[in-house]
């Protein structure tokens, strides 16, 4: 699962005004942590340099934005700052650790938790192996599509509860085929969703990403019917297949059971 960087950028056919255009010249700062030019900034949100400019100036002022030696154009430490105290505050982030560690004591492998947040699969937590020549690229705060992820799909079976739910989700947005696997009709979703819950778990088979697999299940830390976030073990494929995962969820599922208790 690798991180794709956030996606919200500018409509090209819609004019940035105020505080829009601070927030999305925000928004695409976060995508570049090695740094932005003025010029690529203002492609990228179709806006005059001028006026990127003077949205620059506003989050600097703020400690939002800063700019390096070479004139390029960063997220401020104020902001990072906060960005980070809020996510150790959140108590799911604290109580999934020993979880995400006992499976990857397990499986040797890459395990996350994560929420959902409208289309998109939001990273909070992650554990890498203590080995391995290949790791992930995800990272926290980190998305992804929702309908190309394990744990994206265990989370939308229970919002998506019959095909004209379905159906509706599918014609609010164009989905997106990550690879050859990614399910992106309605019909594939469908029973895509109804398998999960007849399971009670949901796996990609390299749908986000090729060479990458992964296994997801709900957690409910607030609530016994509706889940708060998923776990998930993401694994490159062969150095473990997703066979391997599915023959041991009865064992991954006790140890988030346990662990989220």
């Amino acid at each position: 699962m690798t991180e794709e960087g956030l996606e919200k950028r500018a409509d090209p056919d819609q004019k940035l005004v105020g505080s829009d255009r601070v927030l999305a010249v925000l928004t695409e700062l976060a995508a570049h942590p090695e740094g932005v030019s003025l010029d690529e900034l203002s492609r990228a949100v179709s806006s005059p340099k001028s006026t990127v400019h003077r949205a620059l100036a506003a989050l600097r002022r703020a400690d939002f934005a800063m700019q390096d030696s070479r004139g390029h154009y960063l997220l401020g430490n104020k902001f990072i700052r906060i960005a980070f105290a809020h996510h150790e505050a959140r108590p799911d982030h604290v109580r999934v650790q020993d979880t995400l560690r006992a499976l990857v004591g397990r499986h040797h492998e890459t395990a996350h938790y994560t929420v959902l947040e409208g289309r998109r699969v939001i990273y909070r937590s992650k554990v890498d192996p203590q080995v391995g020549a290949v790791r992930l690229t995800s990272t926290i705060g980190g998305n992804n599509p929702a309908h190309a992820t394990a744990s994206g799909k265990v989370l939308l079976s229970f919002r998506l509860l019959d095909k004209p739910a379905v159906r509706t989700w599918v014609a609010s947005g164009n989905l997106e085929r990550r690879t050859p696997a990614t399910k992106v009709t309605v019909d594939e979703l469908h029973d895509e969703l109804s398998t999960i819950r007849r399971l009670g778990y949901a796996v990609d088979d390299q749908e986000n990403e090729p060479g990458v697999n992964c296994l997801a299940l709900p957690v409910f830390l607030g609530s016994p019917t509706q889940p708060t976030g998923a776990i998930s073990i993401s694994a490159v494929a062969y150095r473990t297949p997703l066979q391997v995962l599915v023959d041991d969820v009865v064992e991954i599922r006790r140890i988030i059971d346990t662990g989220t208790a």
